[in-house]
């Protein structure tokens, strides 16, 4: 466990080497983006951080703004700052100037793709897992946030959770409260900017969609699929918006063989004049 300051905040940082040999110099570095409220970085770690830093590729995991053990303050929960944040712990850990290849899951999969789309010169790929894209999305999360934060608001719950030794779920409990009701999270996920065609038609860099086959998410990730240039979408039979969870195997396998195309496509073009 690690803690490094960048800008402003003290953020929770995972660093895994890469530990197949030498980390390449064509192979960018991967960072992990989770989802919001009670997600983190260790939801990255043994399905997908490990196996990357196996296959050749050194991982960057970290607690994003107000999650995990991250310092959590009051503000800046928009998606402008969480892409100034990843970009500022970047340059902390001496990686500001490295293409880095993004992996988002659920609201992780949205800033990565802002971030992609702000610093096309950094980003060299895209790994967006069950991305929400929509302002129906946006919409109805405000709705559950909402709902959530009421329920938490003056709550037991952590200390009867505490009381049953129930430890991580106290704590989970204790950081959604923190944030839905004593941050402006929930405003600054109202105020989120939606995705169009265009955007997409901007990314240079190539873009793996996962999607599970039930997941309502599922038609925004066939949009950016089609309006990608470099855009591919995987989807996954049985599945909704648990593809973390529930397909760690052929998810793996889908990651890893993309990291290989994408740094297979960066030398080829690297060796064009």
């Amino acid at each position: 466990m690690a803690f490094v300051r960048a800008g402003s905040l003290r953020f929770h940082v995972q660093r895994l080497p890469a530990t197949a040999g030498a980390d390449a110099p064509d192979r960018p570095v991967v960072v992990f983006l989770h989802g919001l409220v009670v997600d983190n970085l260790s939801s990255f770690y043994c399905p997908l951080a490990v196996p990357v830093a196996r296959s050749g590729h050194e991982a960057v995991l970290y607690d994003l703004r107000g999650h995990g053990r991250t310092e959590r303050p009051g503000s800046g929960y928009d998606t402008r700052s969480a892409v100034r944040d990843l970009f500022a712990l970047l340059g902390a850990l001496d990686l500001g100037q490295r293409p880095v290849h993004l992996v988002g899951n659920s609201y992780g999969g949205t800033l990565a793709l802002h971030a992609a789309l702000a610093r096309p010169d950094l980003v060299s790929g895209l790994t967006l897992l069950e991305p929400p894209l929509s302002g129906a999305w946006v919409e109805n999360m405000v709705d559950t946030l909402s709902a959530a934060a009421l329920s938490l608001e003056d709550s037991t719950v952590p200390t009867e959770l505490l009381t049953l030794r129930l430890r991580k779920a106290a704590n989970l409990t204790a950081i959604a409260d923190a944030l839905l009701n004593r941050t402006t999270l929930i405003d600054d996920i109202a105020a989120s900017r939606t995705f169009a065609a265009a955007d997409y038609a901007r990314l240079r860099c190539p873009v793996l969609i996962v999607c599970g086959e039930h997941s309502e998410l599922l038609p925004g990730g066939r949009e950016l699929a089609r309006h990608a240039p470099h855009g591919a979408l995987r989807i996954l039979p049985g599945l909704g918006h648990d593809v973390l969870k529930e397909s760690s195997g052929v998810l793996r396998e889908s990651v890893l063989a993309h990291l290989d195309a994408t740094a297979a496509r960066a030398r080829v073009g690297a060796l064009v004049p």
